[in-house]
């Protein structure tokens, strides 16, 4: 993977599942990782072994106060991002005795006003000298729509609508917007048929980090178990 690219990464959803796998990876790779989550021992270990390549941001970013603060952190260690990943597969914050109908709406809550408040306070810090990226990854649950799906989706009950509202103003600041989402089948993002596969978040991170450099505008990723990536709550 070219560092030059993703050498400064705040990703968030980052204490299970894929968002996990992608700060390893990073860190493998040697880059600079602020990993947004719950706090966790996985990243409690990792902040032992990489001191000085990982900052831990425990914050619930639905809320816009833990997205600044969170930024604020970041320009105080680094003072620049060159990626953004917004791992908005599940929430971190739900919390443990969610009833089963509430936490669907609350994946997709949570994430549309964690990826607009990160966005906000991610968009000064990525202005800077090296082409910056932000990529946003969509599962299953997150890619649902509020409220009653037959209605027109709209930037306040889709989260995939409202990244690509984003587009335009992001690429007018020479900042790449990449979209990684199960397939739309109302949208075609890619011109083939994609078969679900059986990703670990492994893997997964794996192939998404080596396509990152090539900044395409959509990617899909169809899983076949969610919870290998994106770990509900129990």
């Amino acid at each position: 993977m070219n560092n030059s690219i993703t050498n400064r990464v705040w990703v968030t959803g980052a204490s299970s599942g894929l968002g996990l796998a992608l700060v390893e990876q990073l860190l493998e790779q040697g880059s600079r990782v602020a990993a947004s989550g719950r706090a966790c021992e996985l990243l409690q270990d990792l902040s032992r072994q990489y001191p000085e390549s990982l900052l831990l941001l425990d914050g619930n970013l639905s809320e816009p106060y833990a997205a600044q603060e969170a930024a604020r952190q970041i320009t105080d260690h680094w003072g620049a991002l060159d990626c953004l990943i917004l791992n908005a597969g599940t929430c971190d914050y739900l919390a443990i005795d969610t009833p089963a109908p509430a936490i669907f709406e609350g994946i997709v809550s949570s994430n549309l006003s964690a990826t607009r408040h990160c966005l906000e306070s991610a968009w000064p810090l990525l202005q800077h000298d090296n082409p910056p990226q932000v990529v946003g990854i969509l599962s299953r649950y997150s890619v649902l729509q509020l409220d009653d799906p037959g209605q027109p989706a709209t930037v306040d009950n889709s989260l995939i609508q409202l990244l690509n509202s984003q587009r335009a103003a992001l690429a007018a600041q020479a900042i790449d917007l990449t979209i990684i989402a199960p397939l739309d089948l109302k949208f075609a993002q890619v011109s083939e048929q994609v078969a679900p596969e059986q990703w670990t978040a492994h893997t997964a991170a794996e192939v998404i980090l080596d396509r990152l450099p090539d900044r395409p505008a959509n990617l899909v990723l169809e899983a076949l178990h969610l919870n290998d990536l994106w770990p509900l709550p129990r």
